[in-house]
């Protein structure tokens, strides 16, 4: 029985030391580049958004290099270029406009070849790369704040995931979303949430060391929340598409979509709280 136990425990955390060597070669270039500047910053979200485009398109089994699959790259980096440009807006304006435009264009193209085609899923590929790949350059850009709200984001990111991975696997309990993801636990939910308080909290007060507690908390809350909402919404990704991972990209993760899938729900989140909060604030400076 014990022997049992203990070949059971050793399955739980088999891929743990595949996460942590990939989060050894991962963290600190992508520490760097946030750390360095916009222009560092900007070339890795290009990077990122280049294969996480080429993740989704070939989900849909289609290809980058011929349309429609290429619709997905060219339209969310037209938008990206306007980020940089400092016209978010109109980079809003392009990516709406370029989700309908493949979604009509795919439809149209099966109706006329007599297949049908899931026009929706490559469409969607355009809102949900294109709007977190702008909500990072914008949240970046700001010359004043950028810097400690983009480290807070993910900082509290990469805390709910691994206080989730930590307390699901140590505690275990009743599942969170069975449906959806049968591995995930309430247990883990809450431990993510109490990681994201205390380093998201660590990270806050380092930049900012009079700032309220409790507005801290309440946007390392939020924006763990929306990573973990995130997490969810690419497990029922996976699960439409009858796929493991994303790719094979990332030894112990998977695929890009599969290691982003928080910051690509959490970033819009909180891009929304710096255009409510404006420029030069830092994402808990409520109050101030």
């Amino acid at each position: 029985m014990t022997e049992q136990a203990g070949k059971a425990d050793a399955k739980r955390w088999i891929d743990l030391r595949k996460r942590a060597l990939s989060a050894a070669v991962l963290l600190p270039a992508a520490l760097a580049c946030i750390w360095f500047g916009a222009e560092s910053f900007t070339a890795m979200v290009a990077l990122a958004v280049a294969v996480l485009a080429w993740e989704w398109v070939h989900l849909c089994g289609r290809r980058t290099r011929v349309f429609p699959g290429l619709s997905v790259p060219l339209v969310v980096f037209a938008a990206g270029a306007l980020a940089v440009m400092e016209q978010v807006r109109l980079g809003l304006v392009v990516l709406l406009a370029g989700f309908a435009a493949t979604w009509i264009g795919v439809a149209l193209r099966g109706r006329r070849s007599g297949v049908t085609q899931p026009a929706r899923r490559l469409a969607l590929g355009v809102l949900y790369i294109g709007l977190a790949g702008l909500a990072l350059i914008e949240l970046r850009h700001d010359s004043e704040a950028g810097r400690g709200n983009v480290l807070f984001l993910f900082v509290v990111v990469w805390a709910s995931d691994i206080g989730a991975y930590m307390a699901g696997r140590a505690f275990g309990g009743p599942k969170l979303a069975p449906a959806i993801s049968p591995n995930k636990t309430w247990s883990g939910a809450l431990g993510g949430l109490a990681a994201a308080l205390v380093f998201g909290g660590a990270c806050a007060l380092a930049f900012t060391p009079g700032a309220a507690p409790a507005a801290i908390a309440a946007v390392a809350l939020l924006l763990s929340c929306a990573s973990q909402a995130g997490d969810l919404l690419e497990s029922a990704i996976k699960r439409h598409f009858n796929v493991k991972d994303t790719s094979s990209l990332i030894p112990g993760h998977g695929g890009l979509l599969d290691r982003l899938d928080g910051v690509l729900a959490a970033a819009p989140v909180a891009a929304l709280l710096t255009y409510m909060l404006g420029q030069g604030r830092p994402l808990w400076g409520w109050g101030w």
